[in-house]
């Protein structure tokens, strides 16, 4: 039997089919692995990755007073708040396929491939925009093929996960611009002090230019690489349609004003209080230290800026320049709200970080405004008389005291307590604490604000236990705030980099004193910037109404005051206990007290103690103590709880001895205000 053999034609076409077959089958199977390894990717969660942000502090006004990061200066933002032409500009130098391709640009690759396998190296990069992001998001810059292996797949993943907006938005946040500045907003305001939405075509051009090498494209260091590197942005962005080719041109020729290196290595604004909000954010809102640093935080605070600033500049100025231990510290609180509104922690916060504001020392007789409202409530008026002698005073069963005043200088004579608190005569306020018991004066202290433990000893009188000034701001704001004592506050709020609020500070405030009697004792302080009173030498720098109280001791120099509008305790002295010269440094509280008062508040306008119902006014003789008469020679115009004040009228002054007493007219406020001539220049 003959075997016919099938033509060489046939069963090449044969085995074309069955290839065919083989060829559709492989494709068919290999299209469903594909697309089972992409569902499956699709599937599978990003790994988790933390964008790390700049934490910013704000003062009251708005204004940035220090940004907190560690190496990240960062601030995520919304793609619509970034300018259109620097997101352009990136996408023209760093991949103008970005909105085609689907991760990745196999031109480019094909082409850095065959580069690499040419020189042997994996040194060539074709990387679009998504694998950048998977790079920095998630890997190391090692030039491995691993790496290069697991930077594909969470490319595919990006691509999957997110649209082109999104990973735009991730991108423009995440790329880094050099001197610590990652990501659009931060470059914005690193290299031209603005926000990135603000950016013009020029600036764009110039900060897309950077990442390329943010070390050898960065205007700061190598501005004529830079300006190289613009034009070829700019042609870029020619090419693809953004802009025209004058655009461009002028784009090039456009002058860019930097921010000064000084700008960018200027130290914080209240360094001191940055140091105790980032303390009250760990210990009292229980903030973790990496959110604080790294979580984008937008803390918002009382802080006035224009007052802290005012208050670090005259401490810089008062303090003696041969001097440079010498310290001083500063706080000042709107007494009507506790809101911390300035706060100087020492001269020189590179030098010594110790904030001083809250470091406890001896408050001398500026302790005795706590003396001296227990006493008027314990039935003083501003009358009441003692001896001022040297005096030796016995307590606790045969102990003996025995104080001083200033430079030996006693009345030895019986003085009013108004004489007491403008001069300070101590002998005066240790009889006092030894009739009212210090007790007393341990509750009314605390009362107010004091919280520092006390000690229960007529020395106490003269301010022997320390405090800080912040407890003597917080508690002279009761006084000045009508004996309402307001929760001191310095945040106002905490929100995450979302917005979220974590936490919230509302006012809160509680009567403590009648305010009869802080309006006496307001009234009685108003004396010490008199003529005769401790701090009269500052009174030519005050053009409003002022009330406060002196303090001294070895060591320490304090002034404690305020006015309707604002408390501020100053605390001048050395870290390391040396004492003071008493003819120069015990006199530098009052100066930069003086100064810091009036300059803060030179815009607003002079302002009243309001008198408060159940207080009475009237003239007294201040030999005598009785109502004076038109006949009195130096009349003083004094305040009283009304039924305390004198009731007969002096008769030593008249023509003769038939002559009535005329008593003088009690003034109104506005005359009142007229009286204060000498204390208002305007």
């Amino acid at each position: 039997m003959e075997v016919v053999r099938e033509p060489r034609i046939i069963r090449w076409l044969r085995r074309l089919k069955q290839l065919l077959k083989l060829t559709v089958m492989s494709t068919l199977v290999g299209a469903f692995v594909i697309l089972m390894f992409i569902l499956y990717l699709r599937s599978q969660p990003l790994p988790a990755t933390t964008i790390h942000q700049t934490t910013t502090i704000y003062a009251s006004n708005g204004q940035s007073l220090d940004e907190i990061h560690q190496g990240e200066n960062r601030t995520v933002v919304p793609l619509k708040e970034i300018a259109p032409t620097l997101v352009q500009a990136t996408i023209a130098i760093e991949d103008r396929s970005f909105y085609s391709h689907l991760g990745f640009d196999f031109k480019r690759l094909g082409m850095a491939a065959y580069t690499d396998i040419v020189n042997m190296s994996k040194a060539q990069g074709a990387s679009t925009i998504t694998q950048q992001l998977a790079r920095n998001l998630y890997l190391s810059h090692d030039k491995t093929w691993e790496r290069k292996l697991k930077e594909a797949l969470l490319t595919v993943q990006l691509e999957l996960n997110y649209s082109k907006e999104e990973i735009l938005e991730l991108y423009m946040n995440q790329i880094y611009y050099g001197y610590s500045a990652y990501g659009a907003e931060a470059a914005a305001q690193t290299y031209f002090g603005k926000s990135a939405k603000d950016l013009t075509l020029a600036e764009s051009s110039m900060l897309a230019s950077v990442p390329k090498g943010p070390t050898y494209y960065n205007p700061f260091d190598h501005y004529d690489n830079a300006k190289k590197r613009q034009k070829i942005v700019l042609d870029s962005m020619q090419k693809m349609g953004f802009i025209s080719a004058d655009q461009a041109n002028q784009a090039l020729t456009e002058k860019l004003v930097f921010q000064s290196r000084e700008q960018l290595k200027s130290p914080a604004t209240a360094p001191y209080f940055r140091d105790y909000i980032s303390s009250l954010i760990k210990d009292k809102y229980g903030i973790e230290e990496d959110l604080f640093a790294k979580g984008g935080l937008k803390i918002y605070t009382t802080l006035d800026y224009d007052m802290q600033k005012k208050a670090e500049e005259i401490i810089a100025k008062e303090l003696p320049k041969d001097k440079l231990d010498l310290q001083a510290a500063l706080i000042a609180i709107d007494p009507s709200t506790g809101q911390i509104k300035a706060l100087v922690g020492g001269r020189d916060y590179q030098k010594s970080q110790f904030n001083r504001v809250f470091a406890k020392r001896q408050p001398g007789s500026s302790f005795k405004a706590f003396l001296y409202l227990t006493a008027l409530q314990q039935g003083f008026t501003p009358l009441t008389l003692m001896k001022s002698e040297p005096t030796v005073f016995t307590y606790d069963n045969g102990k003996q005291y025995t104080p001083s005043n200033f430079g030996d200088h006693y009345a030895n004579d019986y003085i009013t307590l108004e004489h007491a608190i403008a001069t300070s005569d101590n002998i005066y306020a240790v009889k006092t604490i030894q009739q009212i018991t210090p007790e007393k004066v341990i509750q009314q202290a605390q009362a107010l604000g004091i919280t520092s433990e006390l000690q229960a000893v007529p020395s106490l009188a003269l301010g022997t236990s320390p405090t800080s000034p912040y407890e003597m701001a917080a508690a002279y704001g009761t006084i000045a705030n009508h004996g309402v004592k307001a929760k001191t506050i310095a945040i106002t709020k905490i929100e995450d980099s979302e917005g979220n609020l974590l936490a919230e500070e509302k006012p809160e405030s509680t009567q403590v004193v009648d305010p009869t009697f802080t309006f006496l004792l307001t009234h009685l302080m108003q004396s010490v910037f008199e003529p005769g009173g401790t701090a009269y030498r500052v009174s030519q720098f005050l053009n409003r109404p002022v009330a406060g109280k002196t303090g001294s001791t070895d060591y320490d120099a304090w002034l404690c005051g305020f006015t309707p509008q604002l408390v501020t305790a100053v605390w001048v002295g050395y870290d390391e206990g040396k004492k003071l010269d008493s003819v120069t440094d015990a006199r530098l509280a009052a100066p930069i007290w003086a100064k810091f008062m009036e300059s803060s508040l030179n815009k607003q306008p002079p302002t009243l103690f309001d008198v408060p119902p159940g207080v009475v006014p009237a003239y007294i003789d201040p030999i005598n103590g009785k109502l004076a008469t038109e006949s009195c020679p130096n009349p003083r115009f004094m305040y009283f709880q009304a039924g305390t004040e004198p009731q007969d009228y002096c008769t030593e002054h008249l023509p003769n001895s038939k002559a009535q007493p005329k008593p003088i007219k009690t003034p109104d406020k506005q005359s009142i205000w007229q009286r204060m001539g000498k204390i208002w220049r305007p």
